[in-house]
C-alpha cells in the first residue's frame, strides 16, 4: 500500500479537510452518445460550458458504456462490475439480485472512507443497493449537506435529453420551431433523410444545448462555494442515444459516450497529462468507480471488475495502452435479444446470439417516438435504402466494423476475406471473455430466476462449465450448416434443455439450410418436456416456413407457470407475427395465469399483442 493511502487510511475515523482528499462530482446527462456534442463530433451541439471543463481537464475520445440502457449503465457504473457476471443485464428488473459476496457499491465504500456521499436523484439500479450508499438521495441532495471540510462525492444526473423528450406528437412537430435548423441538420446514414428526422435531431440538438447550460450552473455553484479547484467534475452520458438505433442497441450510438474530466489545481499531481488533452486510450463504465476511489486514495475491492484511469499509480502511458472495451445487450423492457460486443482498436466486432431477431422487433415504449414509427412504415412501404432497411432485417450472427472508416456502422466486414484473420482474433478473444466472466445470459432469465438470482456470482462460477458447454453450442450457428451439422444433432440429443435450446437457435440461424432436421425439430416441437425448447423448435418451423408455429406456443404459453418464461415466449409470437413469413396468433385470455399478468414483460407485449 502506497505512503499515501496510509494517510488517507489515519483519516477515516475522523473528518479530514477538503485539502486531505479530493471532492469529486459526476454530472450525467442522460440517453446521449458523443455523436450529439461538437466537442467529440463535427455534427454535434455546441456545449461552452462542458468545451470549458476540458479546457482545464481531460477529453476522453474512447469512452464507453457497458450498456446502451441507464438501468443496466447505472449498476455497472456503481459496481464497478459486468452486469451479466453478477446477474444484474437485464431491464427492466424482474428480480433484484443481491451484490457479490463481500463487495459494496463504491459510494458506500466512499462513506466508509470519511466522505459524505449525495445523489440527484437518479439512482435505477438492478441489484440490492444497501442502506449505506448515500447520505443524501433526493431530488433536494446537494454537497451543501456535509459537515465542514468533509470531502464530497456528489452525482447529478440531468433528464432534459432523456429518450422521453423525443416523444412528441405530429401537431408538436408542426408548430413548434427549433434553435437548431433541421435542413442543416446531420441525419445518420441509416436513418431516412425525411423532415421527421431532419426535426427529431434538431430538437435533440436543443435539448443538448440546454443540458450544456445546466451543467454550467452547477459548475457556478462550485465556483462560489470556492470547491472548485478542490473538485474533479466528471461529465458523461449515461449510455447512448437517443434516436433510433441509439438507445438500447449495442452499436456504437448505443455505446460511445463522451466523458470530460476536470482537473482542479489543487490534485493536479494526481494526474499525469496535461490539460486540454484528448485521451485515446479506451475507459468503460467499470473503470469509473474504481478511479474514484483511487482518486480519493481508498483501495479498490478486488471484486469490482475495473481498473482506475486516474489517480495515484496510473500514468499517461497506462491510459494510452488501454485498447479494448466490452459491450453487453439483454432484455430492454420486453424486448429480448442477446448482443456483446467488443471494441478493439479502431475495430468493433458484434455478436448477435440471436441474429434472426431482428433490431426493429417492437418496443412499446421506443416506439412512442415518431421518428420510430415512421421508419417502420417507410421499411413497410418499400422507400428505404440497403442500409437503411437493415434495421428491420435479419442481422449477421457475426459482425466487423472499422470505425474510424466507417464510423455509424453500415459495412460489415465479417465475410470480407481480408478481413477473416482478424475476425478469428476478435471471436476467440470474445469467447474468452465470456467464458472467463463467466455470461450468465447463456441461460435463459427464467432459468436464472429460478436456479441463480440468489447469488449469481456463484452460481455462474459453479456452473462455469456448463456455460462454456452453452457458448460452444450456440457456436455452431457461425460457419456454414454442413461443418456443423454433426455437432448440432449431438446437441439436440442432449439431456441437458439449455443446450438442446441453443442447438435450436442454431438451426433457427441457419434457416433453411438446416432443413434435413426439420422432422427431429418437429418432434421436438411436440414432445420436449421443456416448454422453452418446444417454443425454440417451433420458432424454427415458423422462421423457415417448414410448419405452423402457432398450436406448439399456444399450448407451451398455456402451459408456463412462470410469467418470465411466458414474457420470452411473448418475444417469439412478436418476432413471428411481425416479421416475414409472418403468422396469426389468437392470444386467448385463458393462456395467461395471473402469475403471468404480473409480469411486466407479459403486460408489454399483451398491451400490443392483443390490446
Amino acid at each position: 500500500m502506497s505512503v499515501r493511502k496510509l494517510c488517507v487510511l489515519a483519516l477515516f475515523a475522523g473528518t479530514a479537510s477538503a485539502a486531505d482528499r479530493p471532492n469529486v462530482v459526476w454530472l450525467v446527462s442522460e440517453d446521449n452518445s458523443t455523436h450529439y456534442l461538437k466537442l467529440f463530433d463535427q455534427h454535434g451541439a455546441e456545449t461552452p460550458a462542458i468545451a470549458k471543463l476540458a479546457r482545464h481537464g481531460l477529453i476522453f475520445d474512447h469512452a464507453f458504456s457497458n450498456a446502451p440502457v441507464c438501468s443496466v449503465a447505472r449498476t455497472t457504473l456503481a459496481t464497478g462490475c459486468l452486469a451479466p457476471r453478477i446477474g444484474t443485464q437485464y431491464h427492466r428488473k424482474h428480480v433484484i439480485v443481491p451484490l457479490p459476496d463481500g463487495l459494496r457499491m463504491f459510494p458506500e465504500l466512499l462513506r466508509r472512507a470519511g466522505y459524505y456521499t449525495a445523489n440527484n436523484r437518479k439512482t435505477d439500479f438492478n441489484a440490492t443497493p444497501g442502506k449505506e450508499v448515500w447520505d443524501a438521495n433526493s431530488n433536494k441532495a446537494s454537497w451543501r449537506g456535509r459537515k465542514k471540510g468533509q470531502p464530497f462525492f456528489y452525482m447529478q444526473s440531468f433528464a432534459v435529453c432523456h429518450e422521453s423528450c423525443l416523444h412528441f406528437s405530429q401537431q408538436v412537430m408542426e408548430n413548434e420551431k427549433t434553435k437548431t435548423d433541421p435542413d442543416s441538420v446531420f441525419v445518420a446514414p441509416y436513418h431516412p433523410n425525411t423532415p421527421t428526422f431532419r426535426y427529431t435531431n434538431a430538437r435533440y440538438r436543443d435539448r443538448i444545448m440546454q443540458v450544456d447550460q445546466q451543467i454550467g450552473g452547477v459548475v457556478n455553484k462550485l465556483q462560489q462555494d470556492g470547491l472548485l479547484e478542490d473538485t474533479f467534475i466528471f461529465y458523461f452520458g449515461d449510455h447512448g442515444g437517443v434516436l433510433p438505433r441509439g438507445k438500447g442497441y449495442a452499436y456504437e450510438s448505443g455505446l460511445h459516450v463522451p466523458l470530460v474530466v476536470r482537473v482542479p489545481d489543487r490534485w493536479k499531481h494526481l494526474v499525469d497529462a496535461e490539460n486540454g488533452t484528448r485521451q485515446k486510450g479506451f475507459v468503460s463504465f467499470i473503470d469509473f468507480g474504481p478511479t474514484v476511489l483511487n482518486l480519493a486514495g481508498a483501495d479498490v475491492p478486488e471484486g469490482m471488475d475495473g481498473v482506475p484511469f486516474l489517480g495515484e499509480g496510473v500514468t499517461q502511458k497506462d491510459r494510452d495502452s488501454r485498447g479494448e472495451a466490452f459491450g453487453y445487450a439483454d432484455r430492454f423492457d420486453e424486448k429480448y435479444d442477446l448482443v456483446r460486443t467488443l471494441r478493439k482498436g479502431r475495430f468493433e466486432y458484434i455478436r448477435n446470439f440471436q441474429p434472426f431477431n431482428f433490431d426493429g422487433l417492437q418496443n412499446n415504449y421506443r416506439y412512442r417516438m415518431l421518428a420510430f414509427e415512421e421508419w417502420r412504415q417507410l421499411y413497410h412501404a418499400g422507400k428505404l435504402n440497403d442500409v437503411q432497411k437493415q434495421f428491420f432485417e435479419t442481422r449477421p450472427a457475426e459482425q466487423l466494423f472499422d470505425i474510424e472508416a466507417d464510423p455509424h456502422e453500415t459495412k460489415n466486414l465479417a465475410d470480407d476475406p481480408e478481413f477473416a484473420e482478424l475476425l478469428k482474433q476478435m471471436r476467440e478473444r470474445m469467447n474468452e471473455r465470456l467464458t472467463a466472466m463467466p455470461d450468465l445470459s447463456l441461460y435463459p432469465e427464467s432459468v436464472l430466476a429460478e436456479r441463480a438470482f440468489s447469488n449469481p456470482v456463484r452460481f455462474g462460477l459453479r456452473n462455469k462449465a456448463n456455460i462454456a458447454q452453452l457458448l460452444a453450442t450456440a457456436d455452431l450457428q457461425l460457419g456454414s450448416f454442413a461443418d456443423a451439422k454433426q455437432r448440432i444433432t449431438e446437441s439436440l440429443d442432449s439431456d441437458d434443455a439449455n443446450i438442446r435450446y441453443w442447438a435450436l437457435i442454431a438451426c433457427s440461424t441457419h434457416g433453411r439450410a438446416a432443413a434435413e432436421l426439420t422432422d427431429r425439430i418437429s418432434a421436438m416441437a411436440a414432445n420436449d418436456p421443456s416448454g422453452l425448447v418446444r417454443v425454440r423448435a417451433a420458432e424454427f418451423l415458423g422462421l423457415t416456413a417448414s410448419g405452423d408455429p402457432v398450436p406448439t406456443i399456444t399450448d407451451a404459453l398455456k402451459k408456463s407457470s412462470s410469467g418470465i418464461e411466458a414474457g420470452l415466449m411473448l418475444n417469439t409470437v412478436t418476432l413471428l407475427r411481425d416479421g416475414k413469413p409472418g403468422y396469426d396468433f389468437e392470444l386467448a385470455s385463458d393462456l395467461f395465469s395471473p402469475e403471468h399478468l404480473k409480469n411486466d414483460t407479459v403486460q408489454r407485449r399483451l398491451e400490443y399483442l392483443a390490446p
